[in-house]
């Protein structure tokens, strides 16, 4: 990459039948590269296309409980939180009040956190219990681990 002066490396491109593209144009002086556009937007595109393949997709799973939930269908749950732990999806666990359940706010609260408790070794709580309307939903984030 060799940097001209902008008219000098301009008629350099056109003798070559290349373009010429600025790499810094805030760079004093500015830096520009005799290449091929066309190419240089397909790599670009072909670079982009790989980062975003390699980036992760974070799945979200849910579990739904009653403030009621009796300890057969808890372990049940729970084992199914275990495994999307495990597979390394995020879990968003919460408690729905139906109707004048929503009395027993502190029943689902301690359902939370014990599953946060049991589930401590494959995730970790990203966050507490909050009841928003007739939900309190906890989130736990896998651990690194697990994966």
């Amino acid at each position: 990459m060799d940097v001209y002066p902008t008219k000098k490396a301009l008629s350099i491109a056109q003798e070559l039948g290349l373009d010429l593209v600025e790499i810094s144009p805030n760079a004093k002086p500015p830096v520009v590269k005799a290449m091929d556009y066309k190419k240089f937007l397909y790599e670009q595109k072909k670079r982009e296309k790989a980062m975003k393949a390699k980036a992760s997709k974070v799945v979200v799973k849910e579990i739904r409980f009653g403030p009621n939930t009796d300890d057969h269908d808890y372990e049940f749950k729970k084992r199914n939180a275990e495994k999307f732990l495990k597979d390394g999806a995020k879990l968003k666990a919460f408690v729905f009040f139906k109707g004048r359940s929503i009395v027993f706010k502190d029943k689902g609260e301690i359902l939370l956190l014990r599953l946060a408790q049991d589930l401590e070794e494959y995730g970790k709580v990203e966050q507490m219990p909050k009841l928003e309307g007739k939900r309190m939903t906890m989130f736990l984030s896998p651990t690194k681990k697990s994966k």
